[in-house]
């Protein structure tokens, strides 16, 4: 089988490797699409994942694909199942594992991250991490089961209330999720801050009321005109930068919500403003991996309720893992996919 390595300083290595074979436990995974993540980009320069990176290996962590053999002991699967993988394994004999905040694990493994994952054309994976998709589902879509089961975490930490008022800020892949999931909570309106175009298009096509873009004179006046009063009830900041950061504390209104949901670069910081944080009684999270929801987001793409197609903007091969990694870092693209 091919399968493409990452072996560290920004470079992969195209490699013919044996095909896996199922041990007690297992599935073996003929992987179909694997979405290019911005843990993968942050990796790919050097910088840590969910888990620590000990290359060569395969990176991959949200993909799908057909099971082709199980393993002895596994039940519930069997050959032709089209799954998805949950990439996150938990020691559940931590501290945080046994107080029931097992993403915060301190022996964390994760498929396509400590050990091979969607970037081959098979891959091995305990069968407790794969998932089954509908049949008639596209596994395009169900590649895209991870992120949007981390989305569901950041959404149930931003503990949105029917006719809550939401802003996102930033409308890539993540932010056009959180969108939908803002919809589907009982949001009353929903705002996108976003300077690109193509984006902003997308985020009314998929439920946004509104889409400024923080680069034109007057947005901020759009916008409060528009939410009403002084703000959003809960801002959503996912685009991964110091502007984002403080647009979303800008759009908060007073009692506000904050959820710092991107996968910021290490080292990154922001001043925080004090007197804002006192004065408006501001509630500020932050959102890691996806405990829990990993089903849930699985049951979402099953039933249709949310929209992947106009999220989904490039394909590349295992052959072209260091494009799609360019490609996903471009204003241009949404969603990336990698293809076996």
């Amino acid at each position: 089988m091919k399968a493409t390595y990452f072996v560290g300083n920004e470079t992969f290595e195209v490699r013919e490797c044996p095909i896996p074979k199922a041990v007690p436990g297992t599935v073996v995974v003929k992987n179909y699409a694997c979405g290019v993540c911005g843990t993968d980009v942050h990796i790919y320069h050097g910088e840590p994942g969910s888990a620590e990176v000990h290359p060569p290996v395969v990176l991959g962590h949200e993909y799908s694909g057909v099971v082709t053999e199980v393993g002895e002991g596994v039940n519930g699967l069997q050959v032709g199942d089209h799954v998805t993988i949950d990439p996150n394994i938990y020691c559940g004999e931590c501290d945080y594992c046994r107080i029931g905040k097992k993403q915060l694990c301190r022996h964390m493994e994760a498929v396509g991250v400590t050990m091979d994952g969607g970037f081959a054309e098979y891959s091995l994976v305990p069968a407790k991490q794969a998932l089954r998709l509908n049949p008639e589902v596209p596994l395009e879509y169900g590649a895209m089961s991870e992120p949007l089961a981390c989305c569901i975490h950041g959404i149930d930490r931003a503990e949105i209330r029917v006719g809550d008022t939401v802003c996102v800020v930033g409308g890539g892949a993540i932010g056009l999720l959180l969108v939908q999931l803002a919809r589907l909570s009982g949001a009353s309106k929903v705002v996108v801050s976003e300077p690109n175009a193509v984006r902003r298009e997308k985020a009314l096509e998929l439920g946004a009321d509104l889409c400024i873009n923080p680069l034109e004179e007057g947005y901020y006046e759009q916008y409060l005109e528009f939410i009403g009063g002084d703000g959003a009830d809960v801002v959503i900041e996912c685009a991964g930068n110091r502007a984002a950061v403080h647009s979303a504390f800008r759009f908060a209104k007073r009692g506000a919500m904050i959820l710092l949901f991107s996968v910021p670069s290490v080292g990154a910081t922001y001043d925080l403003p004090l007197f804002d944080v006192f004065q408006k009684e501001l509630t500020i999270r932050g959102t890691f991996v996806n405990p829990d929801t990993h089903l849930r987001a699985v049951e979402l793409i099953n039933s249709g309720r949310i929209k992947i197609a106009p999220i989904l903007t490039h394909t590349y091969s295992l052959d072209e893992l260091p494009e799609a990694i360019a490609m996903q870092m471009s204003a241009e693209s949404i969603k990336v996919l990698v293809k076996a």
